[in-house]
Formats: C-alpha cells, structure tokens, sequence
C-alpha cells in the first residue's frame, strides 16, 4: 500500500524548494494540499510513499519527475470568464479607449495555467470587433504565459472536455468557438487559437524578453506568494504596461506595497489598477 503522508521534515524542505523555485509560499499545516496534489504521481513514477517521490524530485536527478511535481503543485482551477467583469470592462471600457491606437494592441495573460483566460480574452475581442469592424487595424496580440510546459501544451491544443466547458461557458459561445475534435471532445476553432500565443516564464524571471503591454491580467496568482515576491512581480509587470497601461488582479488581491506605481479605478461593478505615467 502507498503511504500518502508527508512528514514534518519533508514538507519542510519541500515547501522552501518550492518557495524558492517558483516563489509559492505553502505555509503551515498544508501537508493536505501536498497529499492531494502528488499522491497520483505515486503510481505513475511507481514510489512507495510521498517522502522519497519528493526527495527524488526535489535532488534534481530526475526532471521529469521535477517537472510533474512542480506542474501538479502550480496548476490552479480556473474557468471561462472568471468572475466575468474583468471581460465585461475589457469589452465596454478598455478596446473602445485602444480602438483608434496606430499601433499593434498586446495583451498579456499571466499564469494561464489551462488556457481559459487567454481564449476568454480572445473571445472577448472578437465579439468587440464583430460590432465595431474597423477598430484594430494594426492587429491585437494576446500572449499567455505560465511555468508548466505540461500545461502549455495543453493550451495550445485548445481541447477541453464537458467538466470544463460547463464552468463559465455559454452555451452560445461554446457553439461559436469550439468544434468537434477527434478524441470525442471539443476543441477551441482555428481562428480563435491563431489569437493567442503561448510561451513558458516563471514569474520570478525577467519579462523583459515580453515587450510591452498595454493590458495585463494576472489573476489569482499572487496570493500564492510571499509579500516581497508580489512587490517584485508587481514591479515588473509595471515595467512590462505602456504608459496608463491596464492591469487586472483576481477578486482577492491587491497592490499592497506597490501603490506608488499603479491608480486603482472602481467601476460598477469591479475595478482594475492603471499604472501611472
């Protein structure tokens, strides 16, 4: 029988690899959340109990298995058009103030884990410009981004079965975008997927190599870190927005110590935080 509990020591060490890797900060007593994110890779990498999976991970002589852990303890659930205001104001407020820039229009999506809210934000934009078809003749690029290659890859595929298309997904809309796909699921449609490009960052790297944007959504992320890691995304992502560039964080979270570098705008309902010039 496997052992699925994780010592003191190890979750100790464990939680400091994490932390410094990819910057999560798992805290006290979430042996539980460890439990129920790795005991699948028991079986799959044929380990007898979650202590010695970990250590093997955490050596570094094994990096697929690395890979897995680091893939099971990032990836989050998330959903079609999350908490929905966020898309709501990119339609009604943000493309009508973006519509007539010469330039190209970037986006970027943080931490997409499993692609839905690059392909909402693509949606989003398609249904703006089917109702206003001369806006963005210079295009508009959406990049997604996030640490698990397993899950880019995943993303680019665009397939996605019932229990996910249920979870923020209109049925009008999963009639318009998606088509049938070979393995009996659905699949996001070509011209939605030409959209968005998907590319592999940590979030405590440099995003230098990114460009410039003039929206950003990274949601539901930072509350996975600790406060000194926040500033310092939070600065970087400053660094990444054009000027009065738009910045959307989850429903949760805040600026905290990074106030000085962005304006919060309340709109009814959400808000969102427009960095100063």
């Amino acid at each position: 029988m496997k052992n699925k509990e994780v010592s003191q020591d190890c979750y100790r060490s464990f939680g400091q690899f994490l932390e410094k890797q990819c910057g999560i900060v798992l805290g006290d007593n979430k042996q539980y959340l460890v439990r129920s994110r790795l005991s699948a890779l028991l079986y799959e990498f044929d380990y007898d109990n979650l202590d010695d999976l970990i250590r093997a991970a955490t050596s570094g002589r094994e990096r697929v298995l690395l890979q897995r852990v680091i893939d099971a303890m990032t990836t989050n659930e998330t959903l079609w058009f999350r908490d929905n205001y966020p898309f709501n104001l990119l339609v009604k407020d943000i493309l009508p103030a973006l519509a007539s820039k010469q330039q190209r229009i970037r986006i970027w999506s943080a931490a997409c884990s499993s692609g839905q809210e690059p392909y909402s934000i693509a949606m989003s934009v398609l249904e703006y410009k089917r109702q206003n078809p001369g806006a963005f003749r210079s295009g508009i690029e959406i990049v997604a981004t996030d640490l698990s290659s397993t899950m880019l890859k995943k993303c680019e595929e665009g397939v996605y079965d019932e229990l996910s298309l249920a979870r923020g997904l209109s049925p009008q809309r999963r009639d318009t975008y998606f088509q049938p796909h070979a393995s009996g699921l659905l699949q996001v449609k070509p011209d939605v997927r030409r959209m968005v490009s998907f590319k592999s960052l940590n979030l405590l790297h440099t995003y230098a190599g990114l460009g410039r944007f003039d929206v950003v959504f990274c949601r539901n992320v930072l509350i996975y870190f600790s406060g000194a890691v926040k500033q310092k995304i939070l600065q970087q992502i400053a660094a990444s927005l054009q000027s009065n560039g738009i910045l959307f964080l989850g429903a949760s979270e805040s600026i905290s110590s990074a106030g000085e570098l962005f304006s919060m705008i309340k709109c009814h309902p959400g808000l969102y935080y427009q960095r100063k010039t």
